[in-house]
């Protein structure tokens, strides 16, 4: 019997002769796919990866372009904030310079009447009289126009400590039911300017009986 060759042991495989690498499925690929399928797969896949990264890039664009949109618009808004703020600031520096403007050109007309009246020569009372009334009637006038109203209240109106100052209590007015804390007199008239007592009213008040 003739005597068999035993292979020699780590014989080198030449390159030629080395099976070709079967390419690597990916996910999904059925198992008994034939190479041709698999190169498909993976072109197909490849391509959706493409797709998906032109996708991304293009929302990437997107929101690059809204970030800086609002940017934008957050450096316009917090300059138009300045810009109100610097406004405010001038109508208030204005409005304190200017406070009296108003009232002082409603008391021009007084220091008019004054001055004519005082320019009379010989003036008789009655003359004094109406002009001292007319003139009285431009103040208050002037008054009301700046919102100054007079605090003048009625015999027997409830005592309003907001706006009027009792300085005594005194006895009723013989034959009337008036109540006790109730106005009887009033001694000097008070005055509100928009609403804010600036000078209460000083009254007298009925004596509880």
């Amino acid at each position: 019997m003739p005597e068999q060759k035993k292979p020699e042991e780590n014989q080198e495989v030449k390159p030629s002769e080395a099976p070709a690498a079967s390419p690597i499925a990916p996910p999904g690929t059925p198992a008994d796919a034939s190479p041709e399928e698999i190169e498909a797969a993976l072109a197909a896949n490849e391509a959706d990866s493409v797709d998906a990264l032109t996708v991304a890039l293009a929302e990437l664009a997107t929101l690059k372009a809204k970030a800086t949109d609002l940017h934008d618009q957050n450096l316009r808004a917090a300059a138009e904030v300045q810009n109100m703020r610097r406004r405010s600031e001038e109508d208030v520096s204005k409005a304190r310079k200017y406070a009296v403007e108003s009232f002082a050109e409603g008391l021009l007309p007084v220091m008019d009447s004054l001055t004519a009246g005082l320019a009379i020569q010989n003036a008789t009372n009655e003359q004094l009289r109406e002009g001292a009334e007319a003139t009285l009637r431009q103040l208050k006038s002037a008054l009301e126009r700046n919102k100054v109203l007079e605090i003048n209240p009625a015999q027997g109106d409830k005592l309003d400590p907001a706006k009027h100052q009792a300085i005594s209590v005194v006895p009723a007015p013989e034959g009337s039911e008036q109540e006790a804390n109730t106005i009887v007199a009033v001694l000097q008239k008070g005055y509100t300017i928009a609403e804010r007592t600036l000078r209460p009213a000083l009254v007298t008040v009925a004596a509880a009986k």
